[in-house]
This record gives C-alpha cells, structure tokens and sequence, in this order.
C-alpha cells in the first residue's frame, strides 16, 4: 500500500468514526510531515457549537499546536473531501505544500453540504451580498495598520 493511500484512509476512516460518535458532518483530516502524521481533525461544528470547528481547520490548529509554528510549508493535508471556501482559505494561510483530498465539492452538495453559494457571494460586490455589510470608523481602524507598518519588531507572515 503506497503511502498517500495510507494517509487518505486514515482522513477518511476520521470521517466516518467521528460522524457516528456524533461530532458533526461527515469530514477528516491529517497532517503529514516528513511521512509522520503530526496531527488528526475532524469536524465538530454541532458538538462544539462552532462553525468553523471543520476537519481542516481543527487539523490546522492541531498541528501547529504541536509543531509550534503558524506555518505548514512543509506538510501535506490529506482530506476527506475537498475543502469548502473557509478551509481552502486556511489552507492558503497555513501554506501546505500539496493537498490531497477524496469526495468533491459536488459529491458534498449531494449530501447537504453546499458552499455553492458562498463562491457565488464572493464574486458579488460588497453592496450586492445577502449579508450586508458597512464600513465604520476607518478613520480609527487604521491607526492599528499603521502601528503595525512601523513596528520594527513584528514577526511577518
């Protein structure tokens, strides 16, 4: 059995053994570094009340608890299913090196898990989205952004 497969097996089997022990939906996740797994998530939106607990994203947090870093440029995620907008952004942010992943978008929507439309609001303008949105005190929120700019000794990411 070659490696990927292994890893994948492991997403998937999360998947499953969580959804039944009643966590939330039916999606897992690993981390691999170096042919090590380093962390394990899956998801618990409706256990824990929260709906950004999916599989990726506690995977995420979990492996750089461990690894100590905000940055996973060198591991690899194996998913159980293709990630929706807010753990493809997390991804993008975590900056893994590749991404494996076993059901599709569609195969999601089929079951009840559409994110369709949130790609569709994207695309939107900010006045046209369901959820409205207004910009208030830019004048006051800069001062942050600019403290930031200055600052010699930040850490950048």
């Amino acid at each position: 059995m070659e490696e990927k497969e292994y890893y994948m097996r492991e997403a998937i089997k999360l998947s499953i053994e969580k959804m039944q022990a009643g966590f939330g939906g039916p999606f897992g996740a690993v981390v691999v570094r170096n042919g090590e797994i380093i962390a394990r998530g899956f998801n618990n939106v409706t256990s824990s009340n929260d709906p950004t607990a999916h599989a990726e994203v506690d995977a995420i947090r979990k492996a750089c608890a461990s690894l100590q870093t905000f940055q996973l440029d060198d591991c690899e995620l194996f998913t159980s299913c293709e990630p929706c907008p807010m753990c493809l952004g997390a991804i993008y942010w975590a900056r893994f090196k590749k991404v494996y992943y076993g059901n599709t978008k569609k195969d999601a929507a089929v079951v009840g898990f559409d994110d369709q439309f949130i790609y569709d609001e994207i695309d939107k303008p900010l006045t046209e989205r369901t959820i409205n949105m207004e910009q208030l005190l830019p004048e006051e929120a800069i001062v942050a952004f600019q403290k930031w700019s200055s600052n010699t000794e930040k850490m950048a990411y």
